[in-house]
């Protein structure tokens, strides 16, 4: 009988799996158990039972120990134990915040939704840190994750999220290589519902915006929308996203002062917003004359204050907003823009492509946390 690691063996890495073979007979059981909370690794075991392997990573720091159960020629019974090390972390890291979340989002959510993470610390070893970010859902997805930089990493689908579909994420990080020395503190799950299909397309050169809930046309809306003259003041052109809901939002001038030429302070009513860069669709009274036949907006998207109450209590966050007409496009960083890219472009910034999901929800043993950094840190200041 074979085991690796080895009886004895120290500084060995979380990463790496244990592996057990019988020679001349059969495994009966393999159990792989860390020493100081006797939890235990899963594994898998090969059809003919004369190997086993594990399934998952390992804690960094952990002492296990290894009890094997074999058979051999005769019907003999063999069990053999024996006990390794992995070596210590000089550093963890963790999920500072994922969406979908229940305080930003909520937890039902449009067709199309990103699963977002920010890790609190920068990861260089991206395809160790991805390959254990698993996506599960009630209908087959194909979708892939793209890196933005070193602590964020977005998951999307190539098409639109079949509507009523139900997702689940389990990032499977305690004990997964992030940088040198450096592991994943703790697991976690998330799981959110996809709603019904709603998607908008505001059309700034015909000043309407029809708005079609699974497949059906609901409303169309008139619409002012940036009225040019200099780039910032279009409304950028592209697939957004719904990114909150807002009863009242004050609207400042970004790049002027109050006193200055061009400064404007604003309150508005029932606005869904569409970027980072301060574009929303809203309730705009003093425009009605305007909607529908031409832009006067500073880039929103103003619409009446009885469409406006509608659209925001009819939206989802996460539901697409498709804009048209306008010369400037929205940038993929700007907000939730990820749909600006097309699914090559996006692969590019995958370490493993594309997949599809898996259809079964069934739980995933994990030594779990549904709740991330940020997350804890908001109970804590409000309970």
């Amino acid at each position: 009988m074979s085991v690796s690691p080895g009886n004895g063996a120290g500084q060995v890495a979380p990463e790496l799996p244990v592996m057990v073979g019988a020679v001349n007979g059969a495994l009966r059981s393999v159990t792989v158990r860390a020493k100081s909370k006797g939890t235990q690794i899963a594994g898998v075991l090969s059809a003919d039972r004369t190997q086993w392997r594990s399934k998952r990573t390992m804690a960094p720091g952990e002492t296990y120990q290894v009890t094997v159960v074999a058979t051999g020629p005769g019907g003999k019974t063999k069990q053999v134990s024996s006990e390794f090390s992995t070596v210590k972390a000089t550093q963890l890291f963790a999920i500072d915040k994922i969406l979908p979340n229940k305080e930003i989002t909520g937890m039902t959510v449009g067709i199309g939704m990103p699963i977002m993470l920010t890790f609190d610390r920068p990861i260089t070893d991206r395809v160790a840190v991805e390959r254990n970010l698993l996506v599960q859902s009630s209908k087959p997805v194909e979708g892939a994750w793209h890196w933005f930089d070193d602590k964020s990493i977005t998951y999307r689908p190539k098409t639109w999220w079949p509507a009523h579909t139900k997702v689940k994420l389990v990032a499977q990080l305690a004990g997964v290589h992030g940088g040198p020395g450096m592991y994943g503190s703790q697991d976690y799950v998330r799981e959110f519902t996809v709603g019904r299909s709603q998607v908008s397309h505001a059309d700034t050169a015909t000043h309407q915006m029809t708005v079609e809930r699974d497949g059906k046309l609901v409303r169309t809306v008139p619409l002012s929308a940036g009225r040019g003259g200099s780039m910032k003041y279009y409304t950028t052109n592209g697939v957004h996203l719904a990114m909150s809901r807002e009863d009242v939002t004050t609207m400042t001038s970004p790049d002027a002062g109050p006193g200055s030429a061009g400064y404007y302070s604003l309150t508005v009513y029932d606005t869904v917003r569409i970027s980072d860069s301060g574009e929303y669709i809203h309730g705009a009274p003093w425009s009605v004359g305007s909607q529908g036949n031409s832009n006067v907006s500073h880039g929103c998207v103003n619409i009446s204050p009885e469409n406006a109450r509608w659209f925001k209590e009819t939206t989802l966050i996460g539901d697409p907003i498709i804009v048209s007409g306008s010369p400037r496009p929205l940038d993929p960083t700007n907000g939730w823009g990820h749909w600006q890219q097309t699914w090559p472009q996006w692969l590019r910034w995958s370490g493993l492509r594309s997949g599809f999901t898996t259809e079964a929800l069934s739980a995933v043993p994990v030594s779990h946390s549904t709740t991330t950094k940020a997350e804890e840190s908001k109970k804590k200041v409000t309970s």
